[in-house]
């Protein structure tokens, strides 16, 4: 899945969807599917996440699992419990607002990036590292839409929508 390309045109963004992951209960990995829905003001339909919480949806990028798989780690997309997996830009550095848009309609919008982590997840008991503490980000979903591997991400400006 990390060589997934995404199915944009040449002037399109590089950023791009590699997975999207869900999981029927919290504190677990989650599985990959092959489309998802994000509801407005929920969260990705079937993940036990979701819900009326600023913490709707999480997301984690390739390059980030690709930190832990360098350090002798067999980790994939799903294995930190994100719903999302991204490749093409530094999600962690967006700020807090920041809106982006999901595959062709769904809009969501920055709520918090990284989380405390109380207990330490069998990650970083592995390899003494894990990512999604620091560079995973949350999101609230404004627009639902259907979302799946190889559709574009692209970031909103908040005047009129459009992308940036």
């Amino acid at each position: 899945m990390a060589n997934m390309q995404p199915h944009l045109k040449s002037s399109s963004p590089l950023a791009w969807i590699v997975a999207v992951s869900i999981s029927d209960r919290k504190g677990v990995k989650k599985k990959n599917i092959d489309q998802g829905i994000l509801i407005a003001n929920s969260g990705l339909e079937g993940d036990a996440h979701a819900g009326d919480w600023h913490r709707q949806i999480s997301l984690l990028a390739q390059e980030s699992i690709d930190k832990i798989r360098a350090k002798g780690l067999d980790v994939a997309p799903g294995d930190f419990a994100e719903n999302i997996t991204t490749r093409g830009f530094a999600i962690e550095e967006l700020p807090v607002g920041t809106r982006l848009q999901l595959g062709p309609q769904a809009l969501v919008e920055i709520t918090q990036i990284g989380k405390v982590c109380h207990n330490r997840c069998a990650i970083f008991h592995q390899v003494g590292d894990c990512v999604m503490p620091r560079e995973g980000i949350f999101a609230r979903i404004l627009k639902g839409g259907p979302v799946k591997p190889g559709d574009a991400i692209r970031s909103v400006s908040e005047s009129g929508g459009k992308p940036s």
